[in-house]
């Protein structure tokens, strides 16, 4: 038996097009042609199951080999096998129409994925790295005779009776000039380690040797023999395909070293298991998150019947959960899937919806059943469920129940018992709740004490996304603001109807106002006299609540109206307490460079307690204090 012919693809040559468009990808063959072997073992075990195969199944694996001197690489397996005939019709019509549009459409792709899951073209997907590609098979039918089937890269072909003796199928790469690099061990393990590392069918690569105890010697001590071993890559039953009764706590931990082996352990975990409307397993590990958003994410592994396709997950999970660890693995999405399929795909949407309410059910439960151990670790997962309040309403709605706020006491609060615990003394003359916080405690100490005085509450908001939780908390809940501790003085950041009387006059305080201005003579320094208690600093330095988180919004990335106030010189008040005494001791001398000297030293103090005071200003500010002690 002998044949040649063309394969029907309807143009001249689809194998430099597959070359061209795919290089930046050539590394998937293995795993099309690897996948191709472990369905074809599947399904032989699926037929003997059902009793339409009564043959010996063997040892099902699927062996890759690669000879550097002859230029090969081979991945064989003993599942179905084709017969001529079925290698006529599977492998020489490939299956699309119309290929005048095919290279009008894909003449500008860059995602190998797409052209390949479009038109089935996984087995091609070998011309990537190799110049002529043969098959050498036998079918598990009754009576069936070997084939061999080769082809150069062109659209012709050859066909004749193949030498195989047992029932599966061989495909033998011939690497052209271009692929040196698939000739080495290192390059393909690191490939099938990447892709095939959970296949569910053996994947042995190469041999290694290893001792085994073989008795002892006359002298009493152990000998041993070296023996030949199998290197099997993949481990066939990796725990999210197990049902949860099965495993242990260990069980888990042991699969996320496997999966991250230089990563901190784990806070907890969800085990995803949903076969209705879609197809979806998995484990999703919650990490120790830390303040660099960057380094904790893409490390979720989106696999396709165990077959891995990518760890760029984003149109699958929502933008938060993107900070979780783990593996999702559903068959309803395809293999060969490129983004803009992710991003219309009804079934993705779904899953989205159900991994997010997932994770919401996972910490409110958590947040009900062992309250102290959620607050132990709010400082790990706090950023993350604040993350995900601020992107996702429907996670907002169930996160608002466990959400934690934490004050600078290192107290706990729900939304509604912070809520219950500020009212009464926070609430402003207007009927504005009032939360102050703070985003560095030991910097604006002086602040936190000054509102602990009025037995007000204050927040601690210092992670990198608290500017946006802020705004979220205001846009939800009803009539509440929050207000930076360091934003004004405190009498101003809750204003109340009762007023404390300054015992200056007018006169007095419109002098030490131009005081204060010709002691600091700087334009974005602006002096306002303000009436405080006695026992409140003489000086205090603020910036604004609105401009000052315009600005933090601004250096965070954003745009509009956050970005013009953003390049906008930083503005600061000067708020001189007119009841202090230092104030009335500077307004009483009569020497007007020691009231200067006064006030600047005042003026320094206030950016002292601010961490604002450096470089000439401090040294002139410790000379001048020496001076003073003198």
């Amino acid at each position: 038996m002998q044949e040649k012919g063309n394969i029907s693809i309807h143009t001249e040559n689809i194998f430099p097009i597959i070359k061209k468009f795919l290089y930046s990808d050539n590394e998937i063959f293995l795993r099309e042609l690897v996948s191709n072997a472990v369905d074809a073992s599947q399904k032989i075990k699926r037929l003997a199951s059902l009793g339409e195969y009564n043959g010996e199944l063997g040892e099902l694996q699927v062996e890759v080999s690669f000879d550097k001197e002859k230029r090969t690489i081979t991945i064989s397996d003993r599942g179905l096998g084709m017969t001529a005939e079925e290698i006529k019709k599977y492998i020489n019509q490939v299956a699309f129409s119309g290929a005048t549009e095919f290279v009008e459409k894909f003449k500008d792709a860059k995602d190998a994925n797409e052209i390949i899951g479009k038109f089935g073209l996984g087995f091609y997907s070998a011309f990537m790295v190799a110049d002529k590609v043969e098959i050498n098979s036998l079918s598990y039918k009754e009576g069936a005779v070997s084939a061999r089937w080769i082809c150069d890269g062109s659209t012709e072909f050859e066909l004749m009776e193949g030498d195989r003796a047992t029932r599966g199928t061989d495909i033998i790469l011939h690497v052209n000039a271009d692929s040196d690099e698939f000739l080495e061990e290192t390059k393909l393990r690191g490939i099938l380690n990447k892709y095939c590392q959970f296949l569910p069918v053996p994947i042995k690569f190469g041999t290694r040797t290893e001792q085994e105890p073989d008795g002892e010697d006359e002298e009493g001590k152990a000998k041993f023999k070296e023996i030949t071993v199998d290197d099997i890559i993949n481990n066939t039953t990796p725990i999210w395909t197990k049902s949860p009764t099965e495993l242990t706590d260990e069980d888990y931990l042991r699969f996320y070293r496997e999966l991250y082996p230089f990563s901190e352990e784990p806070l907890f975990w969800i085990h995803l298991n949903v076969d209705y409307p879609f197809n979806l397993t998995g484990v999703l590990y919650f990490p120790k998150v830390k303040n660099d958003f960057e380094m904790q994410r893409n490390k979720i592994k989106l696999f396709s019947r165990q077959v891995f396709i990518t760890d760029e997950v984003k149109d699958i999970v929502p933008e938060f959960l993107m900070l979780l660890h783990g593996v999702i693995d559903s068959p309803d999405i395809p293999l060969n899937v490129s983004r803009s399929f992710l991003q219309a795909d009804g079934n993705v949407k779904k899953i989205n919806s159900y991994i997010t309410r997932k994770v919401a059910d996972k910490l409110s439960e958590l947040f009900k059943t062992d309250r102290a151990s959620y607050q132990a670790k709010w400082g790990d997962i706090g950023l993350f469920v604040k993350y995900g309040m601020i992107t996702e309403d429907k996670f907002y709605d169930k996160a608002k129940d466990f959400v934690l706020l934490e004050n600078v006491k290192n107290e706990y609060f729900t939304l509604p018992e912070y809520q219950e615990k500020t009212k009464h003394l926070q609430t402003d003359k207007e009927g504005t709740l009032v939360y102050l916080y703070s985003n560095d405690a030991g910097k604006q100490d002086s602040f936190i004490r000054t509102a602990e005085k009025r037995s007000y509450d204050v927040l601690l908001m210092n992670s990198p996304i608290d500017t946006h939780f802020i705004a979220q908390l205001e846009q939800k809940l009803e009539k509440t603001t929050l207000k930076r501790v360091d934003a004004d003085v405190v009498d101003n950041l809750i204003a109340k109807d009762e007023k404390i009387e300054s015992i200056l006059s007018e006169d007095q305080s419109k002098a030490v106002k131009e005081l204060f201005e010709k002691a600091i003579n700087k334009s974005t320094m602006n002096v306002e006299m303000a009436a405080l208690a006695p026992d409140e600093f003489p000086v205090t330095v603020t910036m604004d609540e609105f401009m000052r988180r315009m600005k933090d919004m601004s250096r965070n990335g954003g745009g509009g109206m956050m970005s013009f106030y953003g390049n906008l010189p930083d503005s600061y008040k000067v708020s001189v307490n007119s009841n202090h005494k230092l104030i009335q001791r500077i307004l009483q001398s009569t020497d007007e460079n020691n009231q200067q000297r006064l006030a600047r030293q005042a003026f320094d103090l206030a950016l002292l307690s601010q961490g604002m005071l450096t470089g000439a200003d401090l040294t002139d500010f410790v000379t001048r204090s020496v001076d003073l002690i003198d």
